[in-house]
């Protein structure tokens, strides 16, 4: 049943980039039926930094690093105050853990399908079991206990004017498209070769686009741009490819990924992001499946080995597998080629026509 009068709520979602994106549209639909709710976030500091300014939200952090400490911290901090609804939209054991350290009355948390680490031992209410949807999808039904229908998908990141502005700087309004390349996850076995970025990189200057560069400050980021960089048909003085990687800031990084036309990117932080602003996402999928994971908006431009993967490291097709199994092997995102890359800039280019 829905409640008379706005509840207290707080929200669990600690990590990671592209995870939290995907709140964003259930912290909307929250905001539009108890415009006056007080909502807390109990979230990881780098999110923090990404979503910082988001309305009528109070973001407590917690950093994962100052373990059962920091969780006594937490619960010290919300001293006389009792949530009316707990939303625990993590599973990690971690994040299980954490929970118990937040006062509620009423726990809402995943389905039994998507429960492990003992997630079911930490709340007392389930979302209802909908197999077979999309991450944001399955956030975004943690409303429904609450007795709200699922609103239109709307994001609204925070970005400040200031970070559109240094965006903007970055390269002119001359009318070239620009394909823009993220090329790590956190997750190193999604990673594709820098030598098949190359090679769509060049096949995307051939055609008259700009290419630029993203990335982190990791030692792995910059590895990775150098030799993509090293595999790419000279650049001359005044070439269209910029590196960025390492330059900007977490509040930047969206204002940058709103001005390309397509972000090429296995499924990290960054192809969420990109989606959440507005932009195309050519994805690189054959360790994890684009329709539980990809960019939300739109898959059409994804290259998609997810299947082929399926097959060949666990012996059955994608549709057998249990929804959201990812395919972490060695060797696995070789099963994307340069051509696949390619194929799907064109899907894109043809679009953009």
């Amino acid at each position: 049943m829905r409640a008379t009068t706005p509840p207290s709520i707080c929200l669990l979602r600690l990590s990671a980039l592209g995870d939290v994106t995907h709140v964003l549209p259930l912290i909307h639909t929250l905001r539009r039926a108890w415009p006056d709710a007080p909502m807390t976030w109990v979230i990881g500091r780098a999110e923090q930094k990404l979503l910082d300014g988001l309305p009528g939200v109070e973001f407590v952090v917690y950093d994962k690093k100052t373990g059962l400490a920091g969780m006594r911290a937490l619960r010290r901090g919300f001293a006389g105050r009792r949530f009316d609804v707990l939303l625990q939209l993590q599973v990690s054991a971690r994040a299980n853990l954490l929970s118990a350290f937040i006062p509620a009355k009423r726990r809402i948390g995943y389905d039994r399908s998507r429960s492990k680490e003992l997630h079911g031992l930490f709340i007392n209410q389930r979302i209802p079991d909908r197999p077979g949807i999309h991450v944001l999808d399955a956030i975004g039904s943690f409303c429904e206990p609450l007795g709200l229908p699922r609103a239109e998908v709307t994001w609204d990141l925070p970005v400040p004017d200031e970070a559109h502005a240094w965006a903007r700087a970055q390269w002119p309004d001359d009318g070239l498209r620009t394909l823009a390349i993220s090329p790590c996850s956190s997750h190193a076995l999604r990673n594709w070769r820098p030598e098949r970025y190359a090679a769509v990189a060049d096949h995307a200057r051939g055609q008259g686009w700009r290419v630029v560069l993203l990335g982190g400050r990791s030692a792995l980021e910059r590895e990775t741009t150098d030799a993509i960089l090293a595999a790419m048909r000279p650049v001359a003085p005044g070439d269209a490819v910029l590196d960025l990687v390492g330059k900007d800031t977490l509040k930047q990084l969206p204002a940058l990924l709103a001005r390309a036309d397509l972000l090429m990117t296995p499924d990290s932080g960054p192809m969420h992001i990109a989606n959440a602003m507005g932009t195309k996402v050519l994805g690189l999928h054959a360790a994890s499946n684009p329709r539980r994971s990809g960019p939300y908006s739109d898959i059409r431009f994804c290259a998609d080995r997810y299947d082929d993967a399926a097959r060949k490291y666990l012996g059955k097709p994608a549709s057998a597998l249990k929804w959201g199994t990812k395919i972490e092997h060695e060797g696995v995102m070789d099963l994307v080629t340069v051509d696949d890359g390619i194929a799907a800039f064109e899907r894109c280019r043809a679009n953009l026509a």
